[in-house]
């Protein structure tokens, strides 16, 4: 994890994240005094301290908070066993088979016994993730929602299939997936 593209997934991020801005701060305040800008009642030496401050602060970042809380829910191990998950998906719009002309066509999922989770990490529970949505093979929306609208005007007249997974907050899939999957026609507008 990478402290600088913190998404506040985990208390070591949060706490980078203050540290890294307030040695940002502290080091304006010292760089600020040297350059006669502001804070002429620092001394010039506690100017010069401030920023060996804000480097150790910014420096420290990195490391120190990981130190302090421990590490986060460990990350996806290759080859190790992934999660079962309860959940259940299934395609409301469109129907099986339906005939689609426009521009554009809706899709709507119904998620049963699970929740859509907008963050991405890896503190993964079975009954929390995205939904992956894929058309022809090719995927086409990674999604913290139910409902969406697809563009289909680079699409062919023709069979397609769309195919919605249910995957952990990981993005990876559950064990075993949890999918559904349908068929559309395109046709001509």
């Amino acid at each position: 994890m990478n402290p600088f593209v913190a998404h506040a997934s985990g208390a070591d991020e949060t706490m980078s994240l203050v540290m890294l801005f307030a040695g940002i701060w502290v080091g304006w305040i010292g760089w600020s005094r040297l350059r006669g800008t502001g804070f002429s009642r620092l001394p010039r030496w506690g100017a010069w301290a401030t920023i060996a401050a804000a480097v150790t602060l910014v420096i420290t970042a990195t490391f120190v908070p990981r130190m302090i809380v421990g590490p986060a829910t460990p990350a996806a191990v290759a080859g190790a066993p992934r999660p079962s998950s309860p959940a259940k998906l299934a395609f409301v719009a469109p129907k099986p088979n339906a005939k689609e002309s426009g521009d554009d066509m809706t899709v709507q999922i119904n998620l049963q016994n699970a929740t859509l989770t907008p963050l991405t990490t890896t503190a993964i529970t079975p009954d929390t993730g995205h939904i992956h949505l894929s058309m022809d093979g090719s995927l086409i929306s990674m999604s913290g929602d139910t409902l969406q609208v697809i563009d289909l005007r680079n699409v062919s007249s023709g069979e397609h299939t769309l195919t919605a997974d249910f995957v952990a907050a990981d993005h990876l899939p559950f064990d075993p997936p949890v999918t559904t999957t349908i068929t559309f026609e395109r046709t001509s507008g």
